[in-house]
């Protein structure tokens, strides 16, 4: 599933196409996404000006005079810009057509993504989100006042949208090895300093993979149809029985709330 960078990605590789250009029409070719698309959507977005494209987690916003479009990728959407005349395939589902002779294509195999219609927002999916990990409210006190009086590990607590927005599986598992916190350490009892170490690390990984334009693992392409190449820097993620970078020991792997976790028994602790 795209996970924060990877939405950052995208975000950043299609605003400049679309911020100050006009709306000219919406095709809706397969309403049955997620939730399924609604009627209004269409009539809303047709004849606007697009005044911004933003991210809130892993949702792309893109702000219009009266309302806004709200996109979530699931596990295999993606958005290309193309000229008006490309042909649609198989996949393609929704089309966001510009006066400026290029369209914004929404494509996703598996239809676990959304595409939203908002008058403001104030809707279920943002209203519970925490603060964004690059954001000025997030720090190690953060994560420390949510784990006090908690038993769950601390890989469950930065994953929880709840308590810091966009940290998905192969991210904390980076974070935690930068950070030499082992993923099953008990939140509540960690330290305050541990956490403003691992707060840190979370917004190193994230940034160096903002930069490398995402991690492409099985569908996630960027908004030009090329790769994101931070696959290239993970250092435990995907690599149980590999030998640790730091200290040559073998990486060793389980399973918490279902998602493969890799971590190394040397370094973390």
């Amino acid at each position: 599933m795209p996970e924060l960078p990877e939405v950052e990605t995208t975000r950043a590789g299609i605003a400049p196409y679309l911020e100050g250009v006009l709306i000219q029409s919406v095709i809706v070719r397969e309403s049955r996404l997620r939730w399924p698309v609604s009627e209004e959507l269409a009539q809303m977005a047709t004849g606007q000006k697009v005044l911004a494209v933003e991210r809130r987690a892993k949702y792309l916003l893109i702000k219009l005079a009266n309302g806004y479009l709200m996109l979530h990728l699931g596990m295999s959407g993606s958005l290309r810009i193309l000229p008006v005349s490309t042909a649609p395939q198989k996949h393609d589902h929704v089309d966001l057509v510009f006066d400026s002779g290029v369209l914004l294509r929404y494509r996703d195999p598996r239809r676990f993504g959304s595409v939203f219609w908002l008058n403001d927002l104030n809707h279920r999916l943002l209203n519970d989100l925490g603060p964004e990990p690059l954001g000025p409210e997030f720090s190690g006190l953060t994560l420390y006042r949510a784990s006090r009086g908690k038993t769950r590990n601390v890989k469950t607590l930065i994953m929880d949208a709840k308590v810091v927005v966009g940290v998905g599986n192969i991210y904390a598992n980076e974070a935690l090895y930068l950070s030499g916190i082992k993923p099953t350490a008990i939140s509540g009892r960690m330290s305050k300093a541990r956490f403003e170490r691992l707060a840190a690390a979370i917004q190193t990984v994230l940034t160096k993979a903002i930069q490398a334009g995402g991690t492409s693992l099985r569908d996630f392409l960027k908004e030009d149809g090329t790769p994101g190449y931070f696959r290239h820097e993970l250092k435990v993620y995907g690599r149980e029985g590999a030998c640790c970078e730091g200290c040559g020991s073998a990486l060793k792997s389980l399973r918490i709330t279902g998602r493969a976790t890799v971590f190394c028994p040397v370094c973390q602790r």
